[in-house]
């Protein structure tokens, strides 16, 4: 018996000196996934330069959200990272505290917080992100109502607009492409509903892979991701940016309420927002939030200026006053 209560003891003590996942983060980030925006570059250089190991987390952006609302009241992470919709609901919900990281100044007024609650790090311009070896010989869509064609019947993905920014984004660009008022997303929820007809794929997670791998040949995504593939996969790849037009959208970051690991957090916060972290996000096609001009081998690579005129900037803080009556809607009339 006595062998039997130091076996038990030894086994209590080996159990406890695992370390656990977050216990074992310098820095705890939601929606920091490595095949997104290439944040694996930015969490290895973060562990070079800073010494602090932030793990990959592959939540999207509602995801992320709604986890910090279920830990309100005993915070586990240190940061969030939010498309823009869902940093503005961050605030709104005191899931965020303040934090004026170096070089928040020279962020344009419209992409923070004014009291620091969020802001943005990068922005990307939404389009579809294509497979050409994918398609089958069918030639690659100029537009969002080509998608609408038998030929492209089961080859056209979206990101549930109900749960990731990515979605809601498609869903306002498509919107406004369309002809639809900033107020009533008739014009979006016809269109999801048409598409949903020719078979279209709604996967909640980021899809990045599943295009590279063909399982999804056209999916409304960002130019980062098109560009990405583009000049790093192989294959043939291509970014579109519909004739009808599109949107610019920010992504966004913020210091959790009550924040675990709150001294580390902030300097994470401020290396993203230095030369050195915003350089890494326009080594992977992101357009910096600070006035950094895109390196000349870096632009080269996007697409002219001239097809960009067709991006348009919003309110997104108007926009996110829409969002969970658009959610509601797209769950009654098209899921």
């Amino acid at each position: 018996m006595r062998f039997v209560g130091l076996l038990a003891a030894i086994l209590a003590l080996a159990l406890t000196a695992v370390p656990r996942p977050a216990a074992a983060a310098d820095v705890i980030c939601y929606n920091c996934p490595p095949q997104w925006a290439d944040w694996a570059s930015m969490l290895k250089a973060i562990k070079t330069d800073l010494g602090l190991d932030i793990p990959y987390d592959n939540k999207n952006s509602g995801q992320a959200l709604s986890q910090l609302l279920a830990e309100k009241n005993n915070p586990i992470a240190d940061i969030g990272y939010f498309g823009v919709t869902f940093g503005i609901k961050g605030k709104d919900e005191s899931v965020l505290q303040p934090y004026k990281p170096k070089g928040w100044d020279e962020i344009p007024a419209g992409l923070k917080d004014p009291e620091g609650y969020w802001h943005s790090i990068h922005s990307g311009t939404l389009g579809l992100f294509v497979n050409k070896d994918a398609l089958g010989g069918k030639s690659v869509p100029a537009c969002w109502l080509d998608l609408l064609k038998p030929d492209y019947r089961g080859m056209v993905g979206y990101l549930d607009p109900s749960s990731a920014a990515v979605g809601y984004v498609g869903a306002v660009a498509v919107n406004l492409a369309l002809g639809g008022p900033n107020n009533d997303f008739g014009a979006a929820i016809g269109f999801f509903r048409e598409l949903g007809k020719n078979d279209a794929i709604v996967p909640k997670q980021t899809s990045y892979a599943r295009v590279v791998s063909g399982e999804i040949p056209i999916l409304f995504d960002y130019d980062f991701n098109a560009y990405r593939a583009k000049y790093n996969e192989k294959g043939n790849f291509e970014f579109v940016l519909p004739c009808e037009g599109s949107v610019v959208f920010p992504y966004v970051i913020g210091l959790v309420k009550g924040a675990p690991h709150k001294q580390p957090a902030e300097k994470v916060l401020d290396y993203i927002l230095s030369d050195k972290g915003q350089a890494i996000w326009t080594n992977a096609y992101l357009r910096p939030a600070r006035p950094i001009p895109l390196p000349a081998a870096v632009k080269a690579r996007f697409l002219p200026d001239s097809d960009y005129a067709r991006a348009k900037t919003v309110d997104w803080g108007d926009m996110a006053t829409y969002e969970k009556a658009f959610a509601d809607r797209y769950l009654t009339e098209v899921r």
